[in-house]
């Protein structure tokens, strides 16, 4: 079944329209739900609003929103005040300006989500548009009403589509110095620095998603068969933690190094290894010569 689109409009790129649409690219709705159920009859429970200090229910007409001003005082807001402080939506995302490609710092990443033409006739602007961005290197900054707020997109071209990132307010982000001025500059050299970089080069790959599990997602998958079945779950093996005691130590494992210096010194004779110093390597023979033909 093709998706569904959660939000319609057009892309605006100077004078240039394009009715495009947009859809999840990241969802939860396959991840295993619970409800929560009455043990003795099976039943589902249903949440009821009390009142905190009386315990009475509180009906939905008389439920409103509140923001707290001091202890136990509120200003209280209906639904049709908040709607008015909603911005209105005119269904355009509006590109403001266009940047390099690693321009915009990834912590203000929200949430991604594909960006494609609404309708056949949209097909030539979006491919003018998304072309135009590859061959340019750019990704746009673009401002529209979505989800009832005023938002910031980042909007980059992927293969032969484009997708849309919804940026973090500024104000939503911690900067980076309330968590890293604490920790001290420390210059590292030699060859604790050969080794980690080793280390690294050794394990470059690629990033492929279909890689990582959710340990705990197949766990719970398990965990429901079982009860199905009537058997005994038995729970993941937990991680075994190692502590670190000397970080040189630890790289030069990590990176084969005293394994190969075991390794070399126990394949030389007796003889070699007691003639062979740190300073002094064996002299190597002479390679004969050549005779002239």
């Amino acid at each position: 079944m093709a998706p569904r689109a959660i939000w319609k409009g057009y892309l605006k790129v100077a004078e240039i329209l394009c009715p495009v649409a947009l859809y999840t690219a990241a969802s939860t709705s396959d991840r295993i739900a619970f409800h929560t159920i009455n043990r003795n009859t099976g039943h589902r429970i249903r949440r009821q609003f009390v009142d905190q200090d009386t315990g009475k229910p509180v009906e939905t007409d008389d439920q409103v929103k509140g923001y707290e001003i001091g202890s136990g005082e509120y200003v209280q807001l209906d639904a049709d005040e908040i709607a008015s402080a909603q911005p209105e939506s005119d269904k355009t995302l509006a590109v403001e300006t266009f940047l390099p490609v690693d321009a915009v710092d990834d912590v203000y990443f929200d949430r991604p989500y594909y960006l494609a033409p609404a309708d056949k006739p949209a097909q030539e602007a979006y491919a003018l548009i998304r072309d135009g961005m590859q061959a340019s290197g750019a990704v746009a900054i673009a401002r529209a009403v979505l989800f009832r707020r005023m938002r910031s997109v980042l909007i980059r071209a992927e293969e032969n589509g484009m997708v849309a990132t919804t940026l973090s307010f500024d104000y939503a982000v911690r900067p980076a110095r309330e968590v890293f001025d604490d920790i001290p500059k420390l210059k590292l050299e030699g060859e604790m620095l050969k080794l980690a970089e080793h280390i690294i080069s050794t394990k470059r790959g690629s990033f492929d998603p279909a890689a990582f599990h959710d340990r705990y997602e197949e766990a719970l998958g398990e965990l429901v068969k079982a009860k199905l079945e009537g058997k005994t779950f038995t729970p993941p093996a937990p991680q075994k933690t190692a502590k670190v005691v000397d970080l040189m130590a630890a790289l030069r494992e990590s990176a084969g190094v005293a394994q190969q210096k075991s390794t070399a010194a126990a394949k030389k004779p007796p003889a070699a290894r007691r003639k062979t110093t740190a300073t002094t390597k064996p002299a190597k023979p002479a390679a004969p010569r050549r005779k002239a033909s």
